[in-house]
């Protein structure tokens, strides 16, 4: 039911009129001033209070208000196909924010592993796709279209139920998620090919960001960051304060031959 329920949303998408799902004006499905919101001002590192254990270094390209939050709900809840594009986009640039630093170390013919934070089967099959991993496809298309070898092994599933995490607090959600992840069989032999990069389409209190860190890293993964379309606005993700901002840019592609 959910691959049929997926296969009609892209068909709807497709051939009905549609409203701006950032701020509902006429005409397309995204206007071009809630585009331009969603590009933002340039990748931010942000930091939850508190900070879960585990927790790697994560950028999102812009805070989790106004038409942002719009446009993530209306491809996640409801089935807005047409939008993972400009979705994944936005990630794209948390995505270079993280790799920034990792490139010039890497070897030529490694690629850079996009690694989806998995939702629920019981989400899935509601919604009729994944969310995060639609828009990691996506950004890893513009990545590859800059020169990046980005790649996206969907190798991370959930090994127990998890409660719905609507309404939990950040330790109630820490406990939730605390070993519900592990990598699939034969995980392990994708996510040593490359650095990791963890990618999700919202960041809230870091609990499933930090899960998957570890069960990567369990698997033998090496996670350098991870990189989120939207995070809530916190004092961390200012300017002035302890967050930083990336400006937006074309990533380089790994550097041939010997490490730098």
């Amino acid at each position: 039911m959910g691959a049929m329920r997926g296969w009609w949303q892209e068909i709807a998408d497709l051939v009905l009129p549609a409203d701006c799902a950032g701020c509902g004006r006429p005409g397309a499905p995204l206007c071009d001033r809630c585009h331009g919101a969603l590009r933002g001002p340039g990748a931010r590192r942000v930091l939850p209070s508190p900070v879960p254990p585990g927790l790697p270094v994560v950028h999102a390209a812009v805070d989790y208000v106004d038409e942002a939050r719009a446009v993530l709900l209306a491809h996640k809840e409801r089935g807005a196909l047409r939008l993972a594009g400009p979705l994944g986009e936005a990630l794209a640039g948390a995505v270079r924010a993280v790799a920034r630093g990792v490139l010039p170390r890497a070897p030529g013919d490694r690629p850079l592993l996009l690694v989806p934070v998995p939702s629920a089967r019981r989400a899935v099959g509601a919604r009729g796709h994944d969310p995060a991993r639609r828009i990691a496809c996506a950004a890893a298309g513009v990545l590859r279209r800059e020169g990046c070898p980005a790649r996206v092994p969907s190798v991370l599933r959930q090994r127990r139920r998890v409660t719905d995490q609507s309404g939990l607090g950040a330790r109630q959600r820490r406990a939730n998620v605390t070993g519900a992840l592990e990598a699939a069989p034969g995980g392990g032999r994708l996510l040593v090919a490359g650095p990791v990069v963890l990618v999700d389409d919202l960041m809230t209190t870091g609990a499933s960001l930090a899960e998957a860190a570890r069960a990567v890293a369990e698997a033998g993964g090496r996670v350098v960051g991870g990189a989120v379309v939207a995070a809530p606005p916190t004092p961390a993700s200012t300017p002035g304060l302890s967050g930083t901002s990336v400006s937006p840019g074309r990533l380089r592609p790994f550097a041939r031959g010997k490490r730098n």
